[in-house]
């Protein structure tokens, strides 16, 4: 055999072996997906979270199997880029085929960057035009089915629900039809739009998340349409309608970047998304894929994004708008909505947690349940950029603060490992920007952050305005993890009055304080609000300064209870409250 035919023989051998580890990954995923029916109509709450935490650690393991494999076999040719080149070529033919191209692509850059730790993009051995390369014609599997509006709004609700079929039977699918017919209508009245509805059309798989499932489609209005979900709740008097959402932004809210991935099961994500971008047309594609499961994809698009407004924007990164932090430096650009976070390479006093502890809070919260709370951050290393494309000020900040983390020289910057996340607005900086009944909006929402944070067994630890953000929607979250620890472990004690004059003119504690031990009584002193604000958060909050608030949620936690925090406000669910489903706030 002659060394051309070896070589591609070598190509076609690896493509094929990388191709089939990305089809047991997305066997597996698939599998763990498809239990989610199941765990809602049994109400496991335990082992949904169970396969959540199975299907995160997934990607990673296939990955580093297959590099495993790949590199005990190439052996000394590991990083011989011709090779690599035609293994590319190889899989790029094997792969245009499949359903989920796009995700096999993304797959196969993965292993590569695993092995050369490529700085930057190198077109030669990885897949660079994804997300913009037009795709060979496909016939296309219309992932949604449509219901003719010639009938009466609450018989076409009715109708939709009975196609989606679990093992447990709606508790009064008639009451629940009529009830979520009048949100309906009345938002076609609100809207201006004409009363009759043409068809619904709607995705034929089902969302599940947490204790929810969605049902996800769209309403057409003459020459408009509008989005419709209708959540569903396993309670024990059977399923019910909890909620209707019918608009842009609250449907954008339950994708939110701080919420948990979706379970659906879909051939064709790319057609699934293209469906709900048609919703949700403000939500990045990444997002979509992210919100879905398929995060390491939505990286990749995140990042021809990133490239994408690089090319048509003369802006330059800039320090982030907030005050500076002791763990992270922060920059962005003030035309993309995203901020970029490298760990500093020294952490000045009081902090005492190291660069892997920093990390490890970030895991948490990637596998933990967001809540709604909490801003997703998307892992990245090896990025490249012009360094003109860099204000003066920021470079100066990151050589003096992160130079183990960043290199600048004199053409390029190359970020070792960021995180990247959605820009928010610094909650102190929007305090003192925006009007009064804004701000006690916020300064209320603030508290429920707080508490959703409580009831899904997360203490940030630091409950600084500048630690938290408001979002386009105005809704409060939480961003700064590197005292963020699990409730659970957290010890509430009650504040120690002194016994003699000395204990209470003493400027030292008098009195011992174990490492988990939380005062909630001092939280009055550093909250940061004064006069109508402070006074609207004691009147809605005050319970978070006492010890039994805290004490009561982690007593319910330890039981095992899988505390409700709905995606979505009060508005929005039912008058069917015969069943109870109470939620810690909205």
């Amino acid at each position: 055999m002659d060394d051309k035919s070896n070589h591609m023989q070598t190509a076609d051998f690896y493509a094929k072996a990388i191709l089939g580890a990305f089809g047991e990954y997305q066997a597996k995923f698939e599998t763990i997906t498809g239990r989610a029916k199941k765990r809602f109509e049994n109400q496991d709450w335990h082992g949904m979270k169970a396969d959540a935490d199975e299907r995160l650690d997934l990607y990673k393991n296939v990955v580093d199997q297959i590099v495993d494999e790949v590199r005990r076999s190439l052996n000394s040719r590991i990083d011989d880029n011709e090779i690599w080149g035609s293994i590319k070529a190889e899989y790029f033919a094997l792969s245009n085929a499949l359903e989920a191209w796009e995700l096999a692509e993304t797959f196969f850059n993965s292993v590569t960057r695993r092995i050369f730790a490529t700085v930057g993009v190198d077109s030669q051995i990885e897949f660079v035009d994804t997300c913009t390369r037009p795709q060979l014609l496909r016939i296309s599997r219309i992932p949604y089915g449509t219901y003719t509006g010639n009938r009466s709004t609450p018989l076409l609700i009715e109708t939709i629900l009975n196609d989606y079929k679990h093992r447990v039977a709606y508790e009064d699918i008639q009451r629940d039809a009529r009830l979520a017919a009048e949100k309906i209508d009345s938002h076609i009245q609100s809207s201006g739009y004409s009363p009759r509805i043409d068809r619904a059309e709607m995705l034929t798989s089902v969302f599940y998340r947490g204790k929810g499932a969605y049902l996800i489609g769209r309403i057409f209005n003459g020459p408009d349409f509008f989005p419709l979900v209708l959540a569903l709740l396993n309670t024990p008097k059977g399923i019910v309608v909890d909620a209707v959402l019918s608009n842009e932004n609250d449907v954008s809210i339950l994708f939110s970047f701080t919420r948990s991935y979706f379970h659906i099961n879909t051939k064709r994500p790319s057609e699934l998304i293209r469906f709900l971008k048609t919703i949700m047309p403000r939500k990045r594609i990444a997002e979509l894929y992210i919100s879905i499961g398929y995060n390491k994809h939505g990286k990749s698009e995140l990042y021809c994004d990133l490239l994408h407004h690089l090319s048509r924007s003369s802006k330059k990164f800039d320090i982030a708008e907030g005050e500076s932090g002791l763990v992270m430096e922060v920059f962005t650009l003030s035309d993309y909505d995203v901020v970029f976070k490298v760990i500093k390479d020294h952490f000045k006093y009081p902090k005492r947690t190291t660069r892997d502890e920093v990390m490890a809070k970030y895991d948490l919260v990637f596998k933990h349940d967001r809540a709604g709370r909490l801003v997703d951050a998307q892992e990245f290393e090896h990025l490249k950029f012009s360094r003109n494309r860099f204000s003066d000020e920021l470079l100066d900040r990151l050589q003096r603060n992160a130079a183990q983390n960043v290199m600048v020289s004199h053409d390029q910057v190359v970020v070792k490992h960021a995180y990247i996340e959605r820009r928010v607005i610094p909650l102190n900086i929007y305090l003192k920007k925006a009007d009064e009944a804004g701000t006690k909006e916020v300064v209320v929402d603030y508290g429920n952050a707080i508490k959703d944070l409580a009831a899904s067994n997360i203490f940030p630890g630091d409950l600084l305005l500048k630690n938290f953000g408001v979002t386009r929607h105005g809704r409060v979250v939480f961003y700064d993890y590197d005292e963020l620890c699990l409730l659970s472990s957290c010890n509430f004690r009650v504040m120690p009055q002194p016994r003699t004059h000395e204990e209470e003119i003493s400027s030292e504690v008098w009195f011992g304080v174990g490492s988990n031990d939380i005062f909630p009584e001092e939280f009055r002193s550093f909250l940061g609000l004064s006069g109508s604000l402070r006074e609207s958060f004691i009147e809605h909050h005050g319970d978070l300064f006492e010890p039994h608030f805290w004490r009561r949620i982690q007593s319910r936690i330890n039981a095992g209870e899988h505390i409700d925090i709905f995606p979505y406000g009060p508005h929005h669910r039912l008058d069917n409250r015969s069943n109870d489903h109470s939620s810690t706030s909205t």
